[in-house]
């Protein structure tokens, strides 16, 4: 057992009773976007189960091309009371829980999400293969998009949720921002990769404006896309380390640091993973996140391959030493709420084996 993970950890008015965080995962069972009693229990019963902190799966801004899918929970209007719901689900389990605030970007097509007319938001209307589809987001859109997250911010605050995450991983359109080969603009949100990641920290600010000084403030990044598994924002560590700059410097609270598989090495000649450099370089408290409790990455998981769990010994050595913070844990935790529960009580012989069939039901 780790001496770290079931230890309390607090940050700018978070206090959690241990290291695990339940990372965010799609589950689309939000019709119309709005979240029902069935998504309040699944995070309550987590919640129940001893996870410190409940990240909710990617939740939409009110930008109309911001979802992808209309069973994805909004987070304003309609869906609001539903989002109250879970709150007070979680709460009444001594849990603590942040939304994750997100806009699709490029990956809206024709047709889909919410408001199936609107045209895709992206920073230069060009796919990850170069082709154009889209017209370049003016500034005044994208100052509408930044306002959009605070709007949202704001809502978490005064429902009394306990922190916010910023997702800026994975593709999505705020990564598609950090990302060259998709953000060719020639104003102050394009550039060097410094630059590109202007609108990220404008969105910082202005959730920080949003949500007070007493609510952190957490940025999910990756350097791999959906698009691209090998996309790689920073090549070495000067370079990642400018890149957080930028968001430390815009009032960041935690950087949430996703890898495909936790236990590699971000770069040539240290054993340190993502989070672990995001740490050293920054000074800001990370969360680690990447295949933790499955036998391979999650894209095999997904196809239902592997069924040993990997062990968690060098997570454990990871997290004591301090190389990060927190650890989420993904499709282990949906698989089974009772995951963290079972790793406090040394019972890791009924740990369940994730299975794909496991994300189409929301227990």
């Amino acid at each position: 057992m780790s001496k770290t993970l079931f230890t309390p950890f607090s940050c700018r008015g978070l206090d959690l009773p241990n290291r695990i965080v339940m990372a965010p995962m799609t589950r689309s069972f939000s019709p119309e976007g709005i979240p029902g009693e069935d998504v309040a229990a699944y995070y309550g019963r987590r919640a129940g189960a001893d996870v410190g902190l409940i990240v909710t799966e990617g939740t939409v801004v009110d930008r109309p091309a911001a979802g992808n899918d209309p069973k994805v929970p909004l987070f304003h209007g309609p869906a609001l009371p539903g989002w109250r719901s879970v709150v007070k689900s979680v709460h009444a389990e001594g849990g603590k829980i942040a939304p994750q605030l997100w806009h699709t970007g490029m990956t809206k097509k024709v047709g889909a999400g919410h408001n199936p007319d609107a045209p895709a938001d992206s920073p230069s209307g060009i796919t990850h293969t170069g082709k154009q589809v889209a017209p370049v987001l003016s500034e005044s859109e994208v100052a509408d998009i930044v306002a959009s997250f605070a709007r949202s911010a704001g809502h978490a605050k005064e429902m009394g949720m306990d922190a916010i995450e910023i997702h800026g991983a994975h593709g999505y359109l705020v990564d598609e921002f950090f990302w060259g080969v998709m953000n060719q603009r020639e104003d102050k949100y394009g550039g060097d990769l410094k630059d590109r990641a202007t609108f990220a920290a404008e969105i910082i600010r202005e959730c920080r404006k949003a949500v007070g000084e007493d609510m952190p403030i957490i940025l999910r990044f990756s350097q791999w896309k959906q698009q691209d598994y090998t996309a790689r924002l920073a090549e070495t560590p000067d370079a990642l380390g400018e890149f957080l700059s930028v968001f430390v410097d815009a009032g960041v609270d935690m950087l949430h640091c996703s890898q495909r598989r936790y236990w590699e090495p971000e770069f040539e000649g240290s054993d340190l993973n993502l989070a672990g450099w995001a740490k050293k370089l920054t000074g800001v408290p990370t969360i680690t996140v990447g295949s933790v409790g499955l036998n391979g990455d999650f894209f095999g998981a997904f196809a239902g391959q592997g069924s040993e769990t990997r062990g968690l010994d060098d997570l454990y050595e990871r997290l004591d030493k301090g190389e990060f913070d927190l650890v989420a844990v993904g499709r282990a935790l949906l698989e089974d709420p009772f995951w963290a529960q079972k790793v406090k009580d040394g019972k890791l012989d009924e740990l369940k084996d994730y299975d794909a069939a496991s994300l189409k039901t929301l227990y």
